[in-house]
């Protein structure tokens, strides 16, 4: 049975869709840690696998941010150069999310040509179409160092809500974007002492041009989540100034005017441009140049963003007004927004080393089972925890217990009672109807949640199929009716199979590596995607490959263990 490719979020969208999976850009400055995957990665790749498997046209795209100020600021630590702690990162992350199984088409960093030619080029944009204004603006300058200190280079006090530890682009806390001028009690974060404030001239993008276009779009956004939607609305309320988009540092991408020769094109402008610049590379790279267009000119072209809670305004303000400021070009479908994923009460922090770092984890675990825990507790609408009791539990009693206890009895029951191949079904009574019906519902189920971005009740949906398959099992107890009716068992066991074949296909977006297992056992062909979005049907006779665990289960001891070690970090 092959379910067509509906879409849930608009019927008048036309099939295959377009779909551009744009994921945050991760400053390289460190490793990786669970608080980053969280927020981003997680669901994007579920978000893209979905897509694909429906069919549609997917361009999953992201990379290393290799430029700005925290990366020149750990360099001045190591007393090395930012090109050298960059690139260190971006292979360590890049390694990172590939052991995570992320479907990344393109994950690149923005120290390309392709990305410093996009990102020029948009710059000229604006301001041929007098989107940019020259302006003296007085800066913090370190008299110790001889410097202006840009953004990160500069910490202090909050106008907005008073958290102490604002930086001079960004409050974490309220969110609000600052200038350092603004900043209470500003000091520098190299040396902890006061700057002096001296002039100097930055061009700057004038925001306040896309005001009312900016305004009427967020207003049409219904859909959006409301954290992302009512931040956005209230930074337009209390109306839009001029940002400036150069910065006085020597790393990241040179600014292509005349007279800016010693300046560098704002951090946050150029990252965002990383999503363009990563699709075109991507087109290219596939030997189809004006691909990319199809998500970022064609009309019907989609685009989802996934960032975190305090990225918003830049996808919702900055990306927006620079794409209107060059015209032609898309605005984004949804900025998809997460708040913090916190642990031990308190948010994961790089700067702070309050972490669980990506490669350690996956030193001692798989992947799937951190994906599965991950999407369970995604921060959607609130701050969630990270606790080893939860990941212990979800690993043993839902993985273990439940999905994989369910497909590993099916299969082994199977196998020794059958020849390793699939029986013969007869004719079916109303449970196996209601089995296979339940089928047909998380198909349905999952589809409609992944498409409105909801990954939490699709992962719900998929592990309620889950627990219905040994519910089924335990009624029909093919196990001892296969001593008396082999038919009757071989029906159930049939049924039980086609579950597992639904299974494999809801949990693929989550867990790809498990899904890729149960494929390789039930079919001898080796694509999943080419199935699609359906129950594949389980026909007779076909030979089963030898069932195989899906999951380990966890001793009791590892959470006193990684409480022990997470302490002792």
């Amino acid at each position: 049975m092959c379910r067509p490719n509906l879409t849930t979020s608009n019927p008048e969208i036309h099939l295959p869709r377009k779909i551009l999976v744009a994921v945050a850009w991760p400053y390289v400055n460190g490793e990786p840690h669970l608080g980053h995957i969280a927020g981003m990665n997680v669901p994007a790749d579920i978000f893209a696998r979905y897509h694909r498997l429906m069919g549609n046209e997917v361009a999953m795209v992201s990379g290393s941010d290799m430029h700005g100020t925290p990366t020149a600021l750990k360099a001045a630590e190591e007393g090395v150069s930012p090109e050298v702690v960059a690139t260190r990162y971006h292979e360590i992350w890049s390694k990172a999310l590939s052991d995570m199984s992320f479907s990344y088409d393109l994950y690149t960093h923005t120290h390309t040509d392709r990305h410093r030619e996009v990102s020029q080029e948009l710059f000229l944009g604006l301001k041929e179409n007098g989107h940019l204004s020259e302006a003296t603006q007085s800066m913090p300058f370190s008299e110790t160092e001889q410097r202006f200190l840009s953004d990160r280079f500069v910490e202090g006090t909050c106008p907005h809500c008073g958290h102490e530890s604002a930086r001079g682009d960004q409050c974490d806390n309220c969110n609000r974007t600052l200038d350092p001028i603004d900043l209470i009690n500003i000091r520098s974060k190299r040396d902890g002492s006061t700057p002096v404030f001296k002039d100097t001239t930055h061009l700057m993008l004038k925001l306040g041009d896309f005001q009312k276009q900016l305004e009427d779009w967020v207003s049409s956004k219904t859909e959006w989540r409301a954290n992302v939607r009512n931040q956005t609305l209230g930074i337009l309320r209390d109306g839009l100034h001029d940002r400036a988009m150069t910065r006085d540092i020597d790393w990241g991408v040179p600014v292509p005017v005349e007279g800016y020769e010693s300046k560098r094109i704002y951090v946050w402008f150029e990252a965002v441009i990383g999503y363009l610049s990563a699709t075109r590379a991507w087109a290219e790279q596939r030997g189809t140049p004006d691909e990319w267009k199809k998500f970022w000119t064609e009309p019907d072209g989609e685009s989802y963003y996934f960032q975190g809670k305090d990225n918003v305004s830049f996808h919702t303000i900055i990306l927006p007004s620079i794409l209107l400021g060059n015209g032609g070009l898309n605005l984004p479908t949804d900025v998809v927004a997460n708040e913090y994923l916190n642990i031990g009460g308190n948010e994961f922090s790089k700067s702070k080393g309050n972490a669980i770092w990506v490669p350690d984890f996956l030193s001692r675990y798989e992947a799937d089972p951190l994906r599965y825990y991950l999407a369970s507790i995604m921060p959607e609408t609130s701050d969630s925890e990270f606790t080893w009791e939860g990941f212990h539990a979800a690993n043993n009693n839902e993985l273990v217990a439940t999905f994989g206890n369910f497909v590993h009895r099916v299969l082994t029951i199977t196998t020794r009672n059958f020849d390793n191949a699939v029986p013969t079904p007869t004719e079916l009574d109303d449970n196996d109807k209601a089995a296979l019906a339940a089928c047909d519902t998380a198909l349905e189920e999952v589809s409609t949640a992944i498409d409105a971005r909801r990954f939490r009740d699709g992962l719900r949906a998929a592990m309620r199929l889950a627990r219905y398959g040994n519910q089924y099992i335990d009624t029909k107890e093919p196990w001892k009716v296969v001593k008396t009716d082999k038919e009757s068992a071989g029906t159930s066991l049939w049924v039980g199979l086609n579950v597992i074949s639904t299974l494999r296909t809801v949990f693929y977006p989550y867990l790809p590596t498990s899904a890729d297992k149960i494929h390789s056992m039930l079919f001898t062909d080796s694509d999943i995607l080419a199935d699609g979005w359906n129950r594949r049907d389980i026909v007779a006779s076909t030979p089963i490959g030898t069932p195989l665990p899906l999951f380990r289960k966890l001793d009791d001891s590892i959470i006193e263990e990684e409480n022990a070690r997470l302490l002792g970090n």
